[in-house]
């Protein structure tokens, strides 16, 4: 029996597309203010081949700034709307039950938070309630704290542990075990040496059964491995990176160049 995820086989990889509605994200902060430019980019997205589209209305970059859970619907809301509207697989990055509600109203599938269902404690509850699919991500500390923390003593033991944890609370709140994916958080509160060990480490996170969902794409420590400043110019790694993921276990690759990794990814499956 062919495994899925928020409706969705799993009988190859999945791309996820990011379509951030922020004016401060890393990568593409201020290009989808307006929402029907967002909503086109969307459609565009699942013209070229993504799966899910990853809808976020704050950004979560280290030392960014929250927004109000307000602030955050009047940004989404309108963008959800039009890609379910059309049909789409629509997954709604936020932090906030009340977002989520509004979301999963509007028609997403899925809640993408980066917290664990942790920052807000109506959160677990929401979700086991709505029987929405969750995205679960490790993450030490919040955006606006920069991730400070100890050392890992093995981050990828620590991670999956942590992420194991998370998953068993949200079945025993009432979320199905079907509907859970898991995210080591690359980019949150890890070096460089440990993002490439979390790569690596893949199969022991997927070893526990659940879809593992890994997000590299244009990631700061790209840039400090490879000399390349600008986000947009470090593709051709993020690509390679997700392809490597796949390669140990992911089911999942949340990216910003749909077209790249899609036609990577199927000579990647054309050569198993």
């Amino acid at each position: 029996m062919t495994r899925s995820f928020a409706g969705l086989a799993l009988d190859r990889p999945l791309v996820m597309a990011i379509v951030n509605v922020t004016p401060d994200s890393f990568s593409d902060g201020g290009e989808r203010l307006d929402p029907a430019r967002a909503i086109d980019d969307g459609l565009r997205f699942v013209a070229e081949g993504a799966d899910i589209l990853d809808v976020g209305g704050e950004s979560t970059r280290p030392g960014s700034a929250a927004v109000s859970p307000e602030e955050e619907c009047r940004r989404v809301l309108p963008v959800v709307e039009g890609l379910v509207r059309h049909g789409a697989v629509v997954s709604l990055d936020t932090r906030r039950a009340l977002v989520a509600g509004a979301g999963l109203a509007a028609g997403a599938r899925i809640v993408n938070d980066v917290s664990a269902l942790r920052d807000d404690p109506a959160m677990l509850p929401l979700v086991a309630r709505r029987k929405a699919a969750v995205v679960l991500m490790h993450r030490r500390g919040r955006p606006e704290e920069r991730y400070a923390g100890p050392a890992y003593a093995d981050v990828v033991e620590d991670v999956r542990r942590f992420l194991l944890d998370r998953a068993a609370a949200s079945q025993a709140a009432g979320v199905e075990r079907h509907s859970i994916a898991l995210d080591p958080g690359l980019g949150f509160g890890k070096k460089v040496e440990e993002e490439l060990a979390l790569i690596a480490g893949t199969s022991r996170l997927a070893e526990a059964g659940y879809p593992v969902l890994i997000g590299c794409s244009r990631k700061s420590f790209i840039g400090r491995l490879t000399g390349v400043e600008r986000p947009a110019d470090r593709d051709p790694a993020s690509v390679w990176l997700a392809v490597e993921a796949v390669r140990r276990g992911a089911s999942i690759v949340r990216v910003h160049n749909v077209v790249a990794t899609r036609q990577a990814l199927a000579v990647f499956e054309a050569m198993r």
